[in-house]
């Protein structure tokens, strides 16, 4: 019985100590379950007992995680930004998660923005919405760059979810692929929508995005487009020297370059922009 009882406690010592190191990046590691794999997470909550409002974020080609095993500095500097808020935010990780690395040269994608990764964006809501701590009303979905066209994909009226749990409250999509959306011709946003592009993108330009969001205006749809003058993609990135890229799958002049780096003038408004958006909810 003794020996039980050092086991047990034992193990709980060991447990709340994995807690308190998961928890002192700011952040704590789940586990949320798709459609055809359990999602390796990341997810930051708010202080207090809640219920809080939440948001689920989506990586872009490039992945949550750095080379070094670190939470990538974007995703923890916006993850800790929106919990400061009071939101929670739920990190999903669709490429590690299925032993995938960097996606960004890769031509033919085995986890889509407009399929696979939509259903892992459903996917967090409803593990989400299953918790006590969260308003499943309140939930919303962000993307940056593939993440961003997830979001476009996953807020389409034909793309409704089928559970019945609330649908998203809301989605921002930074600098996404807009080319593939307005092609369909069938792109209709069914709730509010904040697009966030930089001028200067030659990755993921803001032309294809900004006739998506007049057609959009012109239906009746939320749909708002902000373009920033000289900005480039991954223009909200906390610290990221300017530089060109050259292993990219598809950019904008096809040469499989790209010119990336943060604009602090373009991070600083949208990041005021986007809370303001998620205090709408």
């Amino acid at each position: 019985m003794m020996s039980s009882l050092v086991r047990l406690a034992a193990a709980l010592i060991g447990l709340a100590l994995v807690t308190t190191a998961a928890l002192a990046g700011g952040y704590e590691r789940v586990r949320v379950p798709s459609y055809d794999t359990d999602l390796d997470a990341v997810l930051y909550l708010p202080q207090g007992p809640g219920p809080f409002p939440a948001v689920v974020a989506l990586h872009g080609c490039g992945g949550l995680w750095r080379d070094s095993g670190k939470l990538s500095m974007r995703h923890s500097d916006w993850g800790e930004r929106l919990a400061q808020e009071g939101f929670a935010v739920l990190m999903p990780d669709s490429y590690g998660s299925r032993k995938l690395g960097s996606q960004c040269g890769v031509k033919e994608l085995t986890v889509r923005a407009s399929r696979e990764r939509v259903a892992d964006a459903a996917a967090a809501r409803y593990w989400l919405q299953s918790r006590s701590d969260i308003r499943p009303d309140k939930v919303a979905l962000l993307g940056w760059s593939g993440g961003g066209s997830t979001v476009l994909a996953a807020i389409r009226k034909d793309r409704r979810p089928a559970d019945e749990r609330p649908d998203f409250a809301r989605g921002i999509a930074f600098y996404p692929g807009c080319r593939l959306q307005l092609e369909s011709s069938s792109f209709a946003a069914r709730l509010p929508l904040l697009i966030l592009m930089g001028d200067a993108d030659d990755w993921t330009p803001a032309a294809p995005c900004d006739y998506l969001a007049k057609a959009a205006q012109a239906r009746g749809e939320t749909v708002d487009l902000v373009v920033y003058h000289g900005a480039l993609h991954d223009f909200d990135h906390p610290r990221l020297e300017v530089k060109e890229r050259s292993d990219i799958a598809y950019s904008a002049t096809g040469t499989g370059k790209a010119t990336v780096g943060t604009n602090p003038a373009a991070r600083e408004d949208a990041i005021r922009r986007v809370k303001a958006f998620l205090k709408g909810l």
